[in-house]
């Protein structure tokens, strides 16, 4: 099986603010980094939707160790925390739009997720916190209605 690895981040300007996220996947030699931003979101919305976005570019069922700097995104997955959301259908908990989403891609991949100190020096989690906060940054963003339309 194809093992892909993924560096992910997101940020809020603001928490809401304008945010953005980065990814960057890596496959042997092959390298691709992925960002967007947003006129009015949270940040861990954004780190949700890198992890989302990330997996919804690869094409082929792939084993994926994840990086990620968010212990929302990753205790939710690794403690199993959001299948139970799930079974409540979501009730009092937050972006149940961008989790209904992971949970679709979730099960076409074997997935991994890793806990990774941000600001910490490690080379592709800049890289993608760079990313992240340009994409913030940008004249042009779009809306994250999934949050506009439940504030």
């Amino acid at each position: 099986m194809t093992k892909v690895t993924i560096y992910t981040d997101g940020s809020a300007l603001g928490n809401p603010g304008a945010g953005g996220y980065g990814a960057v996947l890596l496959h042997g030699k092959h390298r691709k980094e992925l960002s967007e931003g947003f006129k009015l979101t949270t940040n861990n919305r954004m780190e949700l939707l890198a992890v989302i976005v990330a997996l919804e570019t690869l094409t082929r069922r792939c084993n994926v160790t994840i990086y990620s700097d968010s212990k929302y995104v990753v205790d939710a997955i690794e403690k199993k925390w959001v299948f139970g959301w799930q079974k409540k259908n979501f009730k009092d908990k937050k972006n149940p739009d961008l989790w209904k989403r992971f949970l679709k891609i979730y099960p076409q991949h074997d997935i991994k997720l890793t806990w990774v100190k941000g600001h910490s020096n490690i080379p592709e989690n800049e890289r993608c916190d760079r990313l992240a906060v340009a994409a913030a940054n940008k004249s042009s963003l779009k809306i994250d209605e999934g949050y506009q339309n439940n504030v």
